[in-house]
């Protein structure tokens, strides 16, 4: 039997053939699910300003330590404050603090220097030129200090973090309007193959909906990278050849569909071969997807994936995503590795190392069915991950094996 590459030599290959992307400017609000090119530190404190953390009155704590009662329930003690002011948030007013003082002051409103804590409105009589205080409070109670969340210098997120909406309103809270962050991917994806038609169009005889674009296309789009270029192209070399070129002018990644094995409208590896591509690799042992190959033209991965959709699906999975995680710079992008308890019987001893559909929850992982087909996809949509069955392994009910998540799969099945 032909001696097959190992997928982790042939994915090592390809890593070795890519950089991380390029660094661009864009606006905070476009930035969530990007990658931080820089290390963003504060110019300002947040608060940057003391101010109250709900309504009431700012007072002296001090004043009111003869207070004895801890609420306002009538027969407690209470102390008589004068109000020197009113502040609502937004507003700013410098008020000396004096002795037997309280500023009446609003959720986020300034706290004026000297008064050290916050009394809230339902501890008082609702005064407004004097104010009774039925409970006692201590120093910087129901109070935000400057500074409470971020001091200024402060790291608010490191270059290389994948920016959640947390990290954007940690950012905006600083004043930070535009940030530096890594290009996203973006992948051409051309579908040979003469009977192919686009969806919308007449069906005819001897004809089939291209849909592994519309897999490939949405499964890259959800995680925010970027697909410049999708086409279909029949089977003629001196056409595959021109939308090759254009693709590789259109995108860091060129991902091709069919025509890659040895039979005769097989024309992908001779079309590489005419336009001078290194081929890195052309078959590993692997099913489904054997025949697929890697390539590097102008400084570019092309990646040549089976033209069924499930042997496409999961060869895409295991080549593009650790490629996009070294390009993006965050291990984020590339897929979950883990092992589980086999719960369904599959007593099929392979001759080469096989990618299973399957479904997993809590530690268990399951077979949807007992077909198999690289040409079958409907019971993916019962599908979250792959089982990685081991060259020549028989396994049974309980036994221990490795599963790969589908990406974007790990919590629940839903199409793909």
């Amino acid at each position: 039997m032909e001696k097959l590459l190992e997928i982790e030599d042939c994915l090592e290959m390809l890593r070795e053939r890519v950089r991380l992307q390029e660094v661009q400017e864009v606006s905070l609000a476009g930035a969530c699910g990007r990658v931080l090119a820089e290390t963003v530190c504060s110019d300002i404190d947040v608060p940057p300003f003391q101010r109250s953390a709900m309504d009431g009155y700012a007072v002296r704590a001090a004043d009111l330590e003869s207070i004895t009662g801890t609420h306002s329930a009538e027969g407690n003690s209470f102390v008589e404050l004068s109000v020197k002011g009113r502040l609502l948030a937004g507003d700013y007013e410098e008020i000396p603090y004096e002795p037997g003082t309280a500023v009446r002051v609003m959720t986020g409103a300034f706290v004026p220097e000297g008064y050290d804590a916050v009394v809230r409105q339902e501890d008082t009589d609702y005064g407004e030129e004097t104010v009774k205080v039925f409970a006692p409070v201590k120093a910087f109670q129901n109070y935000c200090r400057a500074g409470e969340d971020i001091r200024r210098g402060d790291v608010t997120a490191e270059r290389g973090t994948r920016l959640s909406p947390v990290h954007i309103g940690l950012l905006a809270e600083t004043g930070r309007a535009k940030v530096l962050v890594y290009r996203p991917v973006r992948a051409a994806i051309l579908c040979t193959g003469s009977e192919l038609v686009r969806v919308g169009e007449p069906l005819g005889k001897g004809k089939i909906y291209n849909n592994i674009s519309y897999i490939l296309e949405t499964a890259i789009r959800r995680e925010g990278l970027e697909v410049s270029f999708v086409q279909l192209c029949t089977d003629q070399e001196a056409l595959l050849a021109e939308k090759l070129q254009e693709a590789l002018k259109a995108a860091d990644i060129v991902i091709t569909t069919g025509a890659v094995s040895v039979g005769e409208k097989d024309i992908v590896p001779a079309v590489l071969q005419e336009l001078g591509a290194e081929i890195l690799f052309r078959r590993a042992c692997i099913q489904p997807g054997t025949p697929t190959t890697a390539s590097v033209k102008d400084g570019k991965v092309i990646l040549s994936l089976s033209g069924n959709p499930y042997a496409a699906l999961v060869n895409f999975e295991i080549y593009f995503w650790p490629l996009a995680a070294k390009m993006m710079g965050h291990e984020s992008f590339d897929t979950v590795r883990t092992t589980a308890v086999l719960r369904s019987p599959y007593d099929k001893v392979n001759r080469m190392r096989r990618f299973l559909r399957a479904r997993a929850e809590d530690g268990n992982v399951y077979l949807p069915s007992a077909v198999h087909s690289s040409s079958v996809i409907r019971n993916m949509t019962e599908c979250n991950c792959f089982i990685d069955l081991e060259l020549g392994r028989a396994v049974a009910p309980g036994d221990i094996v490795r599963i790969r998540y589908i990406k974007g799969m790990q919590v629940n099945p839903s199409l793909i």
